[in-house]
């Protein structure tokens, strides 16, 4: 399904006239992306983690077999011989270290499927903004190419102006610094704008085509719902938060398993066992079998104070994981509440820099007129250019700050 998923990506990025949406680019970046491909092989790391701790519930079968040559032959061994043995055994308990070890094991896994949770939801935040990113240079890009070709017509004009004789030779200057530099700024813009499709580039790890990109997500403004909501939902799915409670108990299981080591434990031990005074067991004189069981208690009475050291080591890093945790989720209420607050302030600037459009663009049609009846200057009319330019220069960069904001929240609540 994933390699089917890549190629009905790719095969729609190379459609002619396809338009690629933001859904479609997180899920073709989901499917390239070699660190997703890291944090799964991780998640099987941690299943055979699992499957190796669950082992000690099962019985353990062993077989040797030995070849001995002596110098001369003993009472009790011949010079030339060999022993044949098997032997099954069974740890009947433990102090219920093996089950504490396997809800360790159990919990670490879990913590693993979090992180890869936490690692999709990054890049599907970073696809979103460098998707946003290409909107907004281009959106740049429009504006730095109206400004230009406001500002040669308005050159044009001048220069006709000056050749019979209506306008002075530094008012003519003055605007062709002016498209000098809006020819800088539109260069600049380009530039920023083909350095940010490679960015995506490099985020989903393939290759994205301008014209496909249409940006309808960006139509309308996006809407919040109750910020207590929000910070809520943050705390009960956040993949950071979600690994690091599953440490914990994992760690606590472990000090459990620790704590085990002052129990007894119980071993069956059935084993087999042939001498025979020939290298291959069957072909010589004389041989002996033996078969026996074993119940095996054994305890251990002092270790150098190891065990309590490892119950101690155990609990503390439980310990150290809690406080890690508290912080974590302080520091992400907090970055919540600072988004917020940003996103209702960049949503407020986007609506008031639509208003400043509108005025800008009859402010420019005002002092046109007034310029071509003789009643403004040359420098008004730049100055009526430059407050629209930077009007919509305002509105892009509001804009954008809006989506990225909501996009960065989205992601604290694992809401991709």
């Amino acid at each position: 399904m994933k390699i089917f998923s890549c190629v009905l990506a790719l095969l729609l990025l190379a459609e002619t006239g396809h338009a690629v949406t933001l859904v479609e680019l997180q899920q073709l970046a989901l499917n390239n992306r070699k660190v997703v491909d890291r944090y799964m092989a991780n998640l099987s790391i941690s299943e055979e983690d699992e499957t190796i701790a669950r082992s000690r519930y099962y019985p353990a079968f062993d077989l040797s077999y030995t070849v001995n040559r002596l110098d001369d032959d003993g009472i009790f061994e011949s010079k030339d011989n060999s022993v044949a043995y098997a032997a099954l055994s069974w740890n009947l308990f433990a102090g219920f270290r093996d089950k504490y070890t396997i809800q360790s094991a159990e919990l670490l896994r879990s913590a693993e499927a979090y992180k890869l949770q936490g690692v999709k939801q990054d890049i599907q935040r970073n696809v979103a903004l460098r998707y946003l990113s290409i909107y907004d240079r281009k959106a740049n890009l429009r504006v730095a190419e109206d400004l230009h070709n406001t500002l040669l017509k308005t050159y044009n004009d001048a220069e006709t102006r000056f050749n019979v004789g209506l306008i002075q030779k530094n008012d003519l200057l003055k605007v062709k610094v002016d498209l000098d530099f809006a020819v800088i700024v539109l260069k600049r813009a380009q530039a920023d704008l083909d350095k940010s499709v490679q960015l995506l580039e490099r985020e989903i790890d393939g290759a994205v085509q301008l014209e496909q990109l249409t940006f309808t997500e960006f139509d309308q403004l996006p809407l919040l719902e109750d910020q207590q909501q929000y910070e809520k939902i943050m705390l009960e799915n956040r993949s950071e938060i979600r690994v690091l409670q599953e440490l914990a108990q994992a760690v606590d299981a472990q000090a459990k398993a620790e704590r085990a080591r002052y129990a007894p434990t119980v071993d069956f031990v059935g084993s087999y066992r042939k001498y025979d005074d020939d290298f291959i067991s069957g072909l010589g004189n004389n041989y002996d079998e033996e078969v026996r069981g074993q119940l095996v208690l054994s305890i251990n009475i002092f270790d150098g104070f190891a065990k309590s050291s490892q119950v101690s080591k155990a609990k503390l890093e439980a310990q150290g994981v809690r406080y890690d945790l508290a912080e974590l989720e302080n520091d992400l209420k907090t970055d919540l509440k600072n988004l917020f607050r940003d996103f209702k302030v960049s949503s407020d600037n986007a609506a008031v820099a639509l208003d400043n459009i509108s005025q800008a663009e009859e402010n420019l049609r005002v002092t046109r007129l007034s310029y071509q009846e003789g009643l403004a200057t040359g420098t008004d009319l730049l100055d009526a250019i430059t407050s629209q330019s930077r009007a919509y220069f305002t509105y892009v960069t509001a804009t954008s700050e809006v989506f990225a904001n909501y996009y960065n929240i989205t992601r604290t609540v694992e809401g991709f």
